[in-house]
Order: C-alpha cells, then sequence, then structure tokens
C-alpha cells in the first residue's frame, strides 16, 4: 500500500505542501497546468530555499486579477498580500466544475471547500449557502486545495498519514479582526486531531492547511513500517532562526504481512440501506467498488420502515480506503447517508497451488491452520470460468476436475 506521511512539526499550509510535493517529485509544470486549467487569473513561482539551514522548495501563488484591498497577513510567511474579491461556495464549486481536471480531483475538491464552507456557517450561525469566503476563498487558496488533490494522485496515494501538528500560539490578523491561534475555521476542522504548541509564535497550521488535511482524509498514527520511495521538504515563508520552518512528505511503501492464523488486521466496514435504486444501478456501484479496491461488496434485502422493501449494500475494505469508496457509494448510488465502523478481521494463512485440468491450469486457493494442517482448498472461480467458457464445458464440471486433480496431487 502506498502512503503519504506528513511530518507537521512547524504546521502546515497550503504553499507549504505544494513545496513538498514538488519537492519529492511532483513536475511543476503539472501545477502550471492546474493552475491554468482554473482559468482564475493566477500563475506559480517555484524557487530554492533555506529554512533553519536546509535546503526546501517554496511554491508561490501569484494572483494576477485585479484583487481588493484587503491586507492579510499570512502566518508562514508574514507577508502582505490583497485578496481577490469574496467568493461564495457555490461560485467556487463552479469553477471547479468547469475546469479541465480529472473527476477525482474535482470530488476531492469539492468535498475540501464543503466542509470549509460548513466549518465557516457553524462559527458564524448562518447557512453555508451564506458563507462569504474571506481568506479561504481567495485565489491562493482555490490553487493549493487543488493542487494537494493533484499531487495525491500523481503519487497514487492510498492513505495518508500525519504526525502530531504543531498548530503554534499567539495571534492572528484576518477579515474578522485578532484572532488567537489556531483560528476558529482552523479549529473546527481538525476537530480531534492530535494538536500542541511549540516555538515561536505564530500560527502554524492555517485554515487552508487544516481543509487540506481533511480533504485527504488524514490520520494521526506512528509511522508504520514502510520503504520510503520519495521525500520532500515545503518552505513556509518565514526562515526562523534555530527553526526549520519546513513540512516534510514522505511517500512510502508500506511492508506488509499476510495475516496468520491468529493475526488480526483492522478492516472498514460501511453499509449504506437503499429502497430506490434499480438492480442495474446497484450492480454497476459494486463493480465501481471492487474496481477501486474493496475486498467484497455485498447486497442482502432488508425491510425498512413502511413496510417498504430495501437493499442493504455492505461495503469492506483496508480503512484508507474509505473515503474513497463512501464516495463512490454516494455518488453511484441514490443513498443519501451511509454508516461505517472499523472492525478487526482475522485470517488464516492463505497460499496457492496449480493444479492441471483436460482443458487447462488452474490455481487452487489453500487455507491452513498454524499447525500447517489444510482448513481449507478451493478452486479459483475465475480460472475455471475462463476455461469453462474457452471450452465450451459446464463451469461445475471444470471446479469439480480442478478439485479432484488437487486431492489427488496431495494424496500422491
Amino acid at each position: 500500500m502506498r502512503i503519504g506521511y506528513l511530518e507537521c512539526f512547524s504546521g502546515i499550509s497550503g504553499d507549504m505542501l505544494l513545496g513538498a510535493l514538488v519537492d519529492a517529485g511532483l513536475p511543476f509544470e503539472r501545477l502550471e497546468e492546474t493552475v491554468a486549467a482554473l482559468k482564475i487569473g493566477a500563475r506559480l513561482t517555484q524557487s530554492r530555499v533555506l529554512r533553519g539551514g536546509l535546503s526546501a522548495t517554496k511554491v508561490d501563488v501569484l494572483v494576477e486579477e485585479p484583487a481588493h484591498a484587503h491586507p492579510h497577513e499570512h502566518a508562514h510567511g508574514g507577508e502582505q498580500h490583497s485578496h481577490a474579491p469574496h467568493r461564495h461556495l457555490a461560485t467556487i464549486l463552479n469553477i471547479i466544475a468547469e475546469a479541465s481536471l480529472t473527476e477525482a480531483v474535482k470530488t476531492r475538491a469539492r468535498r475540501a471547500f464543503q466542509m470549509l464552507g460548513e466549518a465557516e456557517a457553524a462559527i458564524h450561525g448562518i447557512d453555508v449557502e451564506k458563507v462569504h469566503f474571506h481568506e479561504v476563498g481567495a485565489v491562493d487558496t482555490i490553487v493549493d486545495i487543488v493542487g494537494a488533490a493533484v499531487g495525491a494522485e500523481f503519487f497514487e496515494i492510498e492513505g495518508w498519514i500525519a504526525s502530531p501538528l504543531n498548530v503554534g500560539s499567539g495571534t492572528v490578523q484576518c477579515a474578522h479582526g485578532t484572532l488567537p491561534v489556531p483560528a476558529p475555521a482552523t479549529l473546527k476542522l481538525l476537530g480531534d486531531a492530535p494538536v500542541y504548541s511549540a516555538g515561536t509564535p505564530m500560527e502554524r497550521v492555517t485554515p487552508t492547511g487544516a481543509t487540506i488535511l481533511r480533504m485527504l482524509d488524514v490520520q494521526y498514527e506512528p509511522l508504520p513500517a514502510v520503504r520510503v520511495t520519495a521525500s520532500g521538504y515545503g518552505a513556509g515563508g518565514r526562515d526562523l532562526p534555530h527553526e526549520p520552518n519546513l513540512l516534510r512528505l514522505m511517500v512510502a511503501e508500506t511492508v506488509e504481512k499476510t495475516p496468520q492464523t491468529g493475526e488480526t488486521e483492522e478492516i472498514a466496514v460501511i453499509t449504506a440501506v437503499i429502497d430506490d435504486a434499480t438492480p442495474q444501478v446497484l450492480a454497476y456501484a459494486s463493480e465501481q467498488l471492487l474496481e477501486a479496491g474493496a475486498w467484497d461488496v455485498y447486497r442482502a434485502p432488508v425491510q425498512m420502515k413502511k413496510g417498504r422493501a430495501g437493499v442493504a449494500m455492505t461495503v469492506l475494505a483496508r480503512p484508507s480506503l474509505r473515503a474513497e469508496l463512501e464516495e463512490i457509494l454516494l455518488r453511484e448510488t441514490t443513498t443519501i447517508g451511509l454508516h461505517w465502523r472499523i472492525e478487526t478481521k482475522r485470517a488464516l494463512e492463505r497460499e496457492f497451488a496449480e493444479v492441471a485440468t483436460p482443458w487447462g491450469a488452474v490455481r487452487i486457493k489453500i487455507a491452513r491452520w498454524a499447525s500447517g494442517e489444510i482448513a481449507n482448498a478451493q478452486p479459483e472461480y475465475e480460472d475455471c470460468r475462463a476455461l469453462a467458457e474457452e471450452n465450451g464445458v459446464p463451469l461445475k464440471q471444470v471446479l469439480q476436475m480442478a478439485l479432484a486433480a488437487y486431492v489427488r496431487k496431495e494424496n500422491a
């Protein structure tokens, strides 16, 4: 499994993550193409800088459209920027929808701004449609969020993990005046993420940074056993004495073991109960979920309130895929809600053997107890199906012959 690990010892902002992605190998041209596709009057620059004596990549968003005089101090840079006119959520979602981007990137970016809008609405006690995006609606933040989604897609990262977050301390100047760090929107978005404060007083986790963490469905846990394939450092704006103002990204492959007898692993169980979708829609959704990496998808008839007949669709997958599979369920079926839980999975040790049949080779999946004794052996369905179709023989006959061949081989 490929993961992205973020070491947030100096916090996280949108520009820091873009810098780390480029430093780790994301082509800068890919980000430039993304900005051009958004058509919001912006361009990017990149540079090599030192932060605490360490070399890193700094990515800056330059706004070319007329900006109204609304200065805001970026805590990671300390510079004063004039921001683009305020935007409503619907406007931003429309910008993303009309851009020439992949559907996966659009889905992530839309989800990010929806969460951001809901956080702002909750803080100010208004409907999300009435939220005026100030800092978070500016051109640079749109670029940061969409660029982060593009980077995640480029590296084909299946799950994100982060260290506890250094949120900083002190106050920050924004559209609503002087506010304590972390800013209210940041605090709302971080939820129950582990946080602490260290170093020079400043805002270290920005609202954009917190939104990206939520968008990527980051988990906060220790780095597992991995093999690092790429790494990069993204620079914040300030060069602090004796303090590397950096975000480090590691792209890595986890070192996984097949669960042995008695060993367990976590499994995500996602369920949606549906009463207004056709069998064809549900079958297509099941195929999409399996192609996205679900271990299994099954459907069971249920009786819903008022005597309505429905279908409970359940998806089993590794926890890191939960958010992506939820998006597919919500997009491809008619459900407007779902629930999920983490359970513990136990699996026997598995291996494969190959046997010969009159029509060709078939793999046999074998499960063993810890003692080595065989618990179960079954022919692989897809192998048998392919031979049955190719040779015009009944599937059940191929299955029987394959299993008989395996028994003979074991008893020989």
